[in-house]
């Protein structure tokens, strides 16, 4: 009897097998043809699925879903619940008129209205200050002005001089009564070592870390990472851009190799309410704390020191607000009419973004990208030049910048509408990571920004696209490979 099996489990298992085969093939294209956007990724996962029998419909299930987007609403579903994932503002919205906006800027405005949860805001003063050598003495002056409230929300917060100077600051306006809130994001709190989150937790500052991680420090390609860079105090006075808190981003006090150069922004007015909610809700998401209403002062007194800047906050990240700086850069392409100005760190583009950025040169708009001509991020760079033939081909200008590292992120339009914030030109800030932006809406800022593109132009080196085809062979290669990296750079 038990040789009889056996005899028949032998005879049918090559057809138990098949079955097995095809079910898992078929089940698994069905899967890819339904939730793969791009037909060519389809195409591409179906025909490996069926070369290779249950390795490809497990190397689809491994590699082939995009879980980061589940992941993140799975992880803000608690904060949503409990109505801090609620964006709408506390107060009645600024919604500023768009009368006296170009027809183009009304377009965009109109796309950027709809991904944004935050209204256009009009009464806003925006300040530009570039390195660490202009914005830490203003942090650190408008911490020890603080009367009421401080929120701070980095990446990176070093111990080193800077560092400490922040947590000496925070520490004397906790002793004055101002509530404090810091977070900190798992991975770049482990740029060095021990973290600052125990040094703040020692002195009894409040800290929270974004999505703890036992991964190793300095691992730059960690997904769900908090990138946002903000500090707004007494809920009237913001920052934001793309300074972390480190001694290198002192640039004329740094003798050091690795320095960066960066821009940061001042802001007052109602669009500071905003970024304050931005915070709040990246809080409770950590600790489950509400911020109270002392954390968002009344309009008056929001008002006191604005000025006449349309303004808006732009949220971005892989949750519900995932595509929203996507859209506004496309947005922001496509309505161009004379300039596009892009200063970015790493520019690593999506094919869709490329092909935006090759039409608006086709249709005769001045497209300038400024790059660093020596990056931090090896990988990034081969891939990033990998991919400047493409828009070299088609007239777009793009410059190497000298050290000191920039890691500026920028993008004026028209020489009206500017973008800064934390977001780079890649997946990681478009698509895997929480990121934030402003847009404003004002010729002034354009023009300021502009003096910086220009000064960054002046000392850069224009790229050739014969230079760019005369790499040799192996350096081909290289920046090939990399590029595949692409979509997770």
């Amino acid at each position: 009897m038990v040789e009889t099996i056996a005899d028949m489990l032998r005879a049918l298992w090559p057809y138990l097998f098949s079955i097995l085969a095809i079910g898992a093939a078929l089940y698994t294209s069905v899967r890819a043809i339904l939730f793969k956007r791009d037909p060519r990724a389809a195409i591409a996962w179906v025909g490996f699925i069926w070369l290779v029998p249950f390795v490809g419909p497990a190397f689809y299930w491994i590699f082939g879903i995009n879980r980061i987007r589940s992941k993140a609403r799975v992880l803000r579903a608690g904060s949503a619940r409990a109505g801090a994932g609620d964006l709408d503002g506390l107060d009645t919205p600024t919604i500023a008129p768009l009368r006296e906006l170009p027809e183009e800027l009304r377009t965009l405005e109109r796309l950027i209205a709809k991904v944004s949860p935050f209204p256009l805001r009009r009464g806003n003063r925006v300040e530009l200050l570039e390195n660490g050598d202009a914005a830490y003495p203003a942090m650190l002056t408008a911490i020890d002005g603080a009367r009421r409230t401080i929120t701070l929300a980095t990446y990176i917060l070093d111990r080193d001089r800077v560092g400490m100077e922040f947590v000496a600051a925070l520490r004397r306006a906790q002793e004055r009564g101002v509530a404090v809130r810091v977070l900190i994001d798992g991975v770049g709190g482990h740029y060095s070592y021990p973290p600052m989150e125990k040094e703040l937790a020692r002195q009894g500052i409040p800290v929270a870390t974004f999505l703890p991680t036992l991964i190793p420090s300095r691992l730059p390609y960690l997904n769900l990472r908090n990138h946002r860079k903000l500090m707004i105090v007494d809920g009237v006075c913001g920052f934001t851009g793309g300074l972390n808190i480190r001694q290198g981003h002192e640039i004329e006090r740094s003798a050091r190799e690795d320095a960066i150069a960066d821009l940061h922004f001042r802001l007052h007015g109602p669009v500071v309410s905003d970024l304050q909610r931005v915070f709040s809700r990246d809080w409770f998401f950590c600790t489950e704390e509400q911020l109270d209403a002392s954390f968002f002062p009344a309009a008056p007194e929001a008002s006191a020191l604005a000025g006449d800047s349309l303004a808006r906050v732009i949220p971005d990240g892989p949750d519900n607000s995932i595509h929203a700086l996507y859209f506004t850069l496309k947005g922001a392409l496509a309505t161009a009419r004379r300039r596009v100005r892009i200063v970015t760190p790493y520019f690593v583009p999506d094919s869709s973004l490329m092909s935006d950025l090759e039409a608006a040169a086709l249709r005769g708009i001045e497209v300038q990208i400024v790059l660093p001509a020596k990056n931090n991020l090896s990988l990034v760079q081969w891939a990033s030049t990998a991919q400047l033939w493409q828009v070299l081909e088609k007239g777009c200008e793009v410059y190497w910048t000298p050290p000191p590292f920039d890691h500026a992120k920028l993008m004026v339009v028209d020489d009206q509408w500017t973008l800064f914030g934390s977001a780079n030109w890649d997946a990681r800030s478009l698509r895997l990571n929480f990121e934030v932006d402003v847009e404003t809406y004002d010729p002034r800022v354009a023009a300021e920004v502009n003096r910086k593109i220009d000064d960054r132009i002046r000392k850069a080196r224009r790229v050739t696209l014969e230079e760019v085809d005369g790499r040799s062979f192996a350096v081909r290669l290289r920046d090939g490979i990399a590029r595949l990296a692409t979509p997770y750079l």
